[in-house]
């Protein structure tokens, strides 16, 4: 399934979970009229961030988002998708950012 397909899809039911989301941040692999249509359709808006050069530059918030999957990636057991219950990998991904956050308060 393509990032587009997924977006709509997901989009499609975060509405009553989270209303007070209003803008969606996308790279620019997310651009298209259709996907624009069918999140303005929902209530969002969406707000396309582009890079502008080759190298390394922090872009809008989507920095935000590698960095902490960079984080989770960190640990061996996360760096595939080894289970097979959700709850399972819920519960790997936030043992592994408590983990982050713990060995950063004791470096300071």
């Amino acid at each position: 399934m393509s990032d587009r397909r997924a977006a709509a899809r997901l989009l499609g039911g975060l509405g009553p979970i989270f209303p007070t989301i209003k803008t969606v941040i996308a790279d620019a692999g997310h651009q298209s009229r259709k996907l624009r249509r069918l999140i303005k359709a929902e209530g969002y808006e969406l707000r396309i961030v582009k890079r502008r050069k080759r190298a390394f530059e922090v872009v809008g918030l989507t920095w935000i988002v590698e960095r902490t999957f960079a984080w989770i990636g960190r640990y061996r057991r996360m760096s595939k998708d080894y289970e097979h219950l959700e709850r399972t990998s819920k519960t790997l991904i936030v043992l592994s950012l408590f983990a982050s956050c713990l060995n950063r308060l004791t470096k300071s």
